[in-house]
């Protein structure tokens, strides 16, 4: 089977116009050639690739697969195009962070080391005071990029996948649940479950694990650093849920235990930005360094 970018393309556009006409506007193309370009990577991939009888038109299972490709590869491209395109811009500006996840410092700070070096004449500096309302404050134009893993529909806003992670519990190896095959949201209402400091909005392990099953722990106590968390944990004072690769040295630590949750719900991270501002070369080079230091963050 043989992927081109034309193809991510064109899976992109469709799922987003919902329908072949409409796509092959945006693609600039006519609606034949659309459809046969589409009729051609079937016949590579050797199954349907839309639901054609949906009014909009929808992707099949294997169409959202090539979906969540387009979504990762093609920031990627475009990023480079924009880095290209540096070379006749300035190179001044200003790049104001906030993030509504705690966790992502030990990953952000490594970034923004790398970014110092690349492009010295951008002011950039990190605004923890307005984690709680990230969003807004993107719009308002106090920051100029937040960190989320609850895209929303905002007109101006552009949403830039970043890393897909899995939250994983951790526990003391003394803890019951270090034993358990898998942890379900029942097994925590006799727990003391340690979170960051924040509303239960932004917390996954209430939005994503507790919440929708109405389940309460027996006591939820904050902490405001993730080597803190982990401390307590490791005294069994509690257990916490956390992204997998903010975990990735604790696994071989005797006093942790790591157990995937039921379900092993998977969550995407995203830099939000706003539309004119995602142009920029330097937001351009700042999403892919991003990107790439995810990577080695999960592959250790």
């Amino acid at each position: 089977m043989y992927i081109e970018l034309r193809h991510l393309r064109t899976i992109r556009a469709v799922q987003q116009a919902g329908g072949l006409a409409r796509a092959a506007e945006v693609l600039n193309m006519t609606q034949s050639a659309l459809s046969h370009q589409v009729a051609g990577l079937e016949d590579q991939v050797g199954m349907e690739l839309f639901v054609r009888r949906s009014k909009p038109m929808r992707l099949s299972s294997a169409g959202q697969r090539l979906l969540r490709l387009a979504d990762l590869v093609l920031p990627e491209v475009d990023a480079t195009i924009e880095e290209f395109r540096a070379l006749r811009a300035g190179k001044a500006g200003r790049l104001f962070i906030t993030t509504e996840c705690q966790a992502c410092f030990d990953w952000l700070f490594p970034v923004l080391e790398q970014f110092r070096h690349a492009w010295p004449d951008v002011e950039v500096d990190i605004r923890t005071s307005l984690s709680a309302e990230a969003l807004p404050a993107l719009m308002r134009e106090d920051v100029d990029l937040a960190i989320t893993s609850t895209p929303v529909t905002q007109p101006g806003t552009s949403f830039h996948p970043l890393f897909d992670y899995l939250p994983r519990l951790v526990c003391a190896a003394a803890n019951p649940l270090a034993e358990a095959p898998h942890v379900t949201p029942q097994d925590l209402a006799d727990q003391v479950l340690i979170t960051y400091a924040g509303g239960r909005d932004r917390i996954d392990a209430f939005t994503e694990f507790l919440t929708p099953a109405r389940i309460e722990p027996r006591q939820h106590r904050t902490a405001e650093l993730t080597a803190v968390i982990l401390m307590l944990v490791a005294s069994n004072r509690g257990v916490a849920i956390l992204p997998d690769w903010a975990l990735r040295g604790v696994g071989e630590n005797p006093d942790y235990a790591i157990r995937p949750l039921q379900g092993d719900p998977a969550k995407r991270m995203y830099a939000a930005t706003r539309e004119d501002d995602a142009l920029r070369p330097y937001m351009a080079h700042f999403l892919r360094l991003a990107r790439q230091e995810a990577v080695k963050l999960q592959r250790g």
